[in-house]
């Protein structure tokens, strides 16, 4: 009884001291799994940097502006008649010289056969009259070669003179009535090609004025038209800063809050200035394919406004800024380390920041990969493509 006991016991002893070492072992990392799990701070980080840079600029101040396009307003019929047709509807577009609506045009039609005839027949008594006048110039010839024989009559001269110039008036007034025939036909042809109201610029229809059988008197309108692809900015700008905004000036400005810098052109200042407001209206010409294809006349736009003249500033790219506990932050990247820079910046100034403190002119802060670093991770670094 005493050998099993002890046999038991040691079986048991042995059994313990097996799962003791398995635990100790399992709990034991191996050189291997202890290097995948130092932390990731000791792997550096590739990023793209952006060098801080000191160039020239100058303060702006916001003016809220709006796009005005240069071709807008009412389309109206050019001759009387009963509207027969219209072609377009609100929101078409539509290119210069298409047909948006058609008058009742068959006594237009009519109208011109009748002149046709007119000049037909005006052009039959022209050549009439001009035979007329040749056979009396040769009868006046005729005569004139007899002077020196003793059967020329003076008095049959004399005839035959006021007979020619008789006929010579006649092939003059038959080459007025056919000027006057070729005029009134040019004339109906106006007028039939008038029946069919055009387009006279390129546009959008914004409303339609009037219907089919409608009849309207020379002038009245068919529809408004506005041309949304060659619009312009203009803005009331306080007087104290047009000085800056000579022809040719380039400024920025931003439609909506897409958050898109677009630059336009000063074009002209209009010499005119508001009593009440003390501004003066400035017309800006945006630079190509700046207002894309979504802009709608009286659209607002925020123009910035030079307020000084150029000088020296720090900037730094817009991409390197970020907001971390409602303060701005940078990266910059020192000994190949992240450093977390809290930086005062400016006004943008085209894709930058105006720096007034934090950083100077030669630092290299992260402008791509910076949402994921951390204050002193390793970093590689490469320049951002220009």
């Amino acid at each position: 009884m005493f050998v099993r006991r002890t046999t038991i016991a040691a079986t048991m002893s042995i059994i313990l001291l097996g799962l003791l070492g398995t635990s100790f072992f399992a709990l034991s990392p191996t050189p291997a799994l202890a290097q995948q799990n130092k932390p990731s701070d000791d792997r550096a980080v590739t990023v793209d940097v952006d060098a801080v840079i000191e160039e020239q600029a100058r303060q702006n101040v916001p003016v809220i502006g709006r796009l005005v396009a240069q071709n807008s307003g009412v389309v109206s019929a050019i001759i009387k008649g009963a509207v027969q047709e219209m072609r377009v509807h609100v929101g078409d577009r539509v290119d210069v010289g298409d047909v948006l609506a058609v008058l009742a045009s068959d006594s237009l039609k009519w109208s011109r056969e009748l002149r046709v005839a007119e000049v037909k027949s005006a052009e039959a008594d022209l050549t009439n009259a001009r035979a007329q006048a040749k056979l009396r110039r040769q009868e006046l010839q005729r005569l004139e070669n007899l002077r020196q024989s003793s059967a020329f009559s003076p008095a049959r001269f004399e005839d035959a003179q006021q007979e020619l110039a008789k006929a010579e008036s006649s092939a003059a007034r038959g080459e007025s009535d056919l000027s006057v025939a070729k005029a009134n036909l040019n004339l109906a042809d106006i007028d039939l090609a008038n029946a069919q109201v055009k387009a006279p610029y390129a546009g959008v229809v914004t409303a339609t004025l009037t219907a089919v059988g409608t009849y309207l008197n020379a002038g009245e309108p068919v529809l408004s038209l506005v041309d949304d692809l060659s619009m312009e900015v203009e803005a009331d700008v306080p007087a104290d800063r047009v000085q800056a905004l000579t022809p040719g000036t380039m400024v920025s400005f931003g439609i909506g809050a897409d958050g898109v810098e677009r630059f336009a052109a000063v074009r002209a200042q209009v010499p005119e200035e508001n009593p009440l407001t003390r501004t003066r209206k400035v017309r800006f010409s945006p630079a190509e394919d700046a207002l894309g294809q979504n802009a709608a006349a009286n659209q607002s736009v925020s123009i910035a406004i030079p307020s000084g003249p150029m000088k020296q500033v720090i900037t730094v790219h817009k991409d390197a800024v970020l907001t971390k506990g409602g303060q701005r932050v940078v990266f910059l990247v020192t000994d190949g380390k992240a450093e977390l820079r809290p930086v005062e910046l400016g006004e943008a100034v085209g894709g930058r920041f105006i720096v007034h403190s934090g950083l100077k002119s030669g630092d290299e802060v992260v402008v791509r990969g910076n949402e994921r670093l951390a204050p002193g991770q390793t970093v590689q670094t490469k320049k951002t493509k220009k």
